[in-house]
């Protein structure tokens, strides 16, 4: 399934055929969820069964002890009636003890299944390709992982045991009413035609608005997330108010689908619990009239209107439940529609082995677009040798980002190769590639823990020599020790505690540990004050020996450390050469660099 597959469900509304493939797609998912679980699943239905059966005899043997106990205890005889009772309340504890073993068995299986999908959920993610999480909004996979799961597990935790005894129930009670009265049980089967016709009303109008109520409800989360992740923004341009307003809107928009959800569960209630009690009525005023004639006895009628009752005793636990599994239903649709999707960047199927990579990187006529009207690499070629240090600099939208892109994989070329010690990059294990390739971003960012534990991710099982060793060869030893508790210094949510150009070296000593053959810089110090930039720089200088590097920068103070320079523009290369070639001539470069040394002054 194709992404914007995905983003196109995120509608309230569907095709017959969309709405059936997307019901097929979240009963396979469902089916891979529960098929481990087979035996624990038999283990509940044989507890379930024998417990409903020990319930479900209770109006039966009443209606016995009716017309069979009286009757012999008025002759002398306390053996039927108190075996009667016997029986009874022997069918009650076996009910109770078993249905509290089904409730702890059902409890393991759907704690099981949440375990299984929050766990895949969370893998799945993480391995979907870039272009996934550029365009799917990080509040709608919040909205998945949170509300959605939510709504699944109060579906498992509750909702399941409603149904499941509920329907079980039903069930026995009518097969018993059978045949304890056919004419009663026929009555009964009467009701349930305009049952199904409720059942069915509703279901077509609830099914739509819980669809609608889990996109109103993804909005909602994805303008909280926008709005608290850029709360910087909010802030220097004074846009509380107006955010208010927007978030307002789908506050509003969430509380009138809820209202109408719960309006349309006021009209089916009400009407099953008068279904249920016309033919409990009806079964009285029948049965009544048969006791008089003598063709039914007393016990029988009793018997029989207990049965009714506890027909469609059940069926408030019923609407109950099918008004959350509406909401668990449109939750599994958009989490399976996220399961379904396929990496843009696939793992090779017989992935090339690259244990030790030099760095020769080579781009034969390479082709992207990231849509076919957006072409920014037409065809390019281009040759990095191991070990050489390569600048690219260029206008906004030459290219430059999208060429790191490609060699760090997170994109593949539309045509052409892109090859690594002769290898097309396609052809290489996510390990080889991540082992030989690292890309150190201007936004350096740092995860919640420990300063060692962030360097660390560069290489997991490194000691705690080895990050310091790291810390050290970038220069940001210094500064560690100075915090509170050095290495061990939390450094807070995304790095809050530490300043940009510490972050940076931060990031610099994780790529050093990582020990790549090949460094992707983008923008490593865009965001660096000149003080910051000095002493980065010099992370620099030992980050970059004997590896191959590809430094894209704006700040031509960090192109000087190049080997060589490329400028380009609209996916080409205009002009390349080293840095003192470029400079010293008249092309754009020169004029680049002129106009950035004209505004240090």
């Amino acid at each position: 399934m194709s992404l914007q597959g995905v983003q196109g469900e995120e509608r309230d509304h569907y095709t017959r055929e969309e709405s059936r493939r997307i019901r097929r797609r979240s009963l396979v998912l469902l089916g891979s969820l529960v098929r481990p679980l087979k035996r624990r699943i038999a283990q509940a239905v044989v507890l379930i069964l024998v417990a409903t059966v020990a319930q479900v005899a209770g109006p039966s043997l009443i209606a016995y002890g009716i017309n069979q106990g009286v009757e012999a205890l008025s002759g002398g005889d306390a053996l039927p009636i108190a075996g009667t009772v016997a029986l009874f309340i022997a069918a009650a504890i076996t009910g109770a003890v078993l249905t509290a073993w089904y409730v702890r068995v059902a409890a393991r299986i759907s704690q099981a299944i949440m375990l299984e999908l929050r766990t895949r959920m969370f893998r799945h993610t993480q391995q979907l390709s870039l272009e996934f999480h550029e365009s799917y909004t990080s509040g709608r996979i919040i909205s998945r992982q949170t509300s959605d799961l939510d709504a699944i597990r109060e579906l498992l935790d509750s909702g399941l045991n409603q149904l499941t005894t509920g329907l079980l129930y039903m069930g026995f009670t009518g097969a018993a009413l059978v045949l304890l009265d056919p004419l009663s049980g026929l009555m009964l089967a009467c009701s349930l035609i305009p049952l199904a016709i409720l059942t069915r009303w509703f279901q077509v109008r609830s099914q739509r608005l819980f669809r609608k109520s889990r996109v109103i409800s993804a909005r909602l989360i994805v303008r909280f997330v926008e709005t608290m992740t850029g709360i910087r923004a909010v802030k220097a341009f004074r846009a509380e108010e107006r955010n208010e307003a927007r978030y307002a809107e789908n506050v509003e928009d969430y509380r009138d689908i809820n209202l109408r959800s719960i309006r349309l569960f006021g009209v089916y209630e009400p009407v099953l619990v008068l279904i249920g009690n016309v033919t409990m009525a009806a079964v009285l005023v029948v049965g009544a009239l048969r006791t008089l004639d003598g063709s039914f006895e007393i016990g029988l009628l009793l018997g029989a209107v207990l049965y009714v009752r506890n027909f469609f005793g059940p069926m408030h636990d019923m609407a109950m439940f099918y008004n959350a599994y509406q909401g668990a239903a449109a939750a599994l649709e958009k989490i399976s529609g996220v399961l379904e999707e396929r990496p843009s960047v696939p793992e090779p199927t017989a992935p090339h082995p690259l244990p030790a990579a030099r760095g020769e990187l080579v781009f034969d006529r390479v082709r992207f677009a990231y849509r076919e009207d957006r072409v920014i690499l037409p065809e390019f070629d281009l040759r990095i040798p191991a070990g050489r240090t390569l600048a690219l600099v260029g206008t906004t939208g030459a290219g430059k980002s999208t060429l790191a892109k490609l060699v760090a994989r997170f994109y593949d070329p539309n045509d052409g190769r892109l090859t690594l010690d002769g290898v097309d990059l396609r052809e290489l294990s996510s390990a080889d590639l991540r082992r030989a390739i690292v890309m150190v971003t201007q936004e350096a960012y740092l995860f919640s823990g420990s300063v060692a534990q962030n360097i660390e991710l560069g290489k997991p099982t490194a000691t705690r020599e080895e990050v310091v060793a790291a810390a050290r060869a970038v220069g940001a030893h210094e500064f560690i020790t100075s915090l509170p508790d050095g290495y061990d210094t939390d450094v807070s949510k995304r790095g809050g505690r530490v300043s940009a150009g510490q972050r940076q070296l931060i990031s610099f000593a994780r790529a050093f540990l990582a020990n790549p053959a090949v460094l992707i810089l983008d923008e490593a110090t865009a965001q660096l004050d000149i003080p910051s930039e000095r002493l980065v720089q010099q992370g620099l200088q030992t980050l970059l020996a004997d590896r191959t590097a590809i430094i894209i920068a704006h700040r031509l103070s960090t192109v000087a450390i190049a080997d060589r320079v490329l400028v380009m523009e609209h996916g080409r290369i205009v002009e390349d050469g080293s840095p003192e070639e470029l400079t010293a001539g008249t092309g754009r470069f020169a004029k680049l660099h002129a106009a950035w040394r004209d505004s240090l002054v």
